[in-house]
């Protein structure tokens, strides 16, 4: 009797490693969303930004990386209107400095169209950074709702990375994100 159950045993066993190493890698990318307030001592404005972190289901690549959108040439003519707009990736150090205000998983599928659309802001010709209309808070906002959440612009956040952000999970309770102050 002890050795059918023995045996038993290890099949179960056997099964369950069987079962546990054939299932999907369970990969997935998580996409976070991060402000700086920004500091008059290092001369850098607030700023929001995400960070791709992860790894593909489809071909196990490891995903670790962040990008922003900001004016190429920082100066009073961000004031006037457009300028040219480039895509701009952080340092790691300064990345565990900022405000990380939630954080979204997606598909392998999804996190590509992203970084096409990371591509597209980054390439996209002539005077496309305009400090109210199409900022850091934008191509973020269009990350975003790539990512399924709910997005809006309001005028007055459209310089406060930082509360625009607040405001964002604000509109999606679905994340469980509290405000960030400070």
């Amino acid at each position: 009797m002890a050795t059918v159950r023995g045996a038993c045993l290890r099949l179960l066993l056997f099964l369950f490693a069987t079962l546990a190493f054939a299932q999907p890698a369970w990969a997935k990318v998580e996409v976070e969303f991060h402000s700086f307030n920004g500091s008059l001592f290092f001369g850098r404005y607030p700023h929001t930004f995400v960070v791709f972190r992860g790894k593909l289901d489809d071909t196990g690549q490891t995903i670790d990386e962040n990008f922003g959108f900001t004016a190429k040439h920082v100066g009073p003519s961000i004031l006037t209107g457009p300028v040219e707009g480039e895509i701009y990736v952080e340092q790691r150090k300064w990345i565990e400095k900022t405000n990380r205000h939630f954080t979204v998983t997606v598909d392998d599928v999804t996190y590509r169209k992203m970084r096409t659309e990371v591509d597209f802001w980054g390439n996209h010709p002539g005077k496309f950074y305009d400090l109210d209309r199409n900022n850091c808070i934008s191509f973020v906002g269009k990350i975003a709702e790539m990512a399924g959440l709910k997005v809006d612009f309001p005028h007055d956040l459209m310089r406060k990375p930082r509360a625009w952000l607040n405001h964002i999970a604000e509109l999606n309770p679905q994340l469980h994100a509290k405000a960030i102050n400070g």
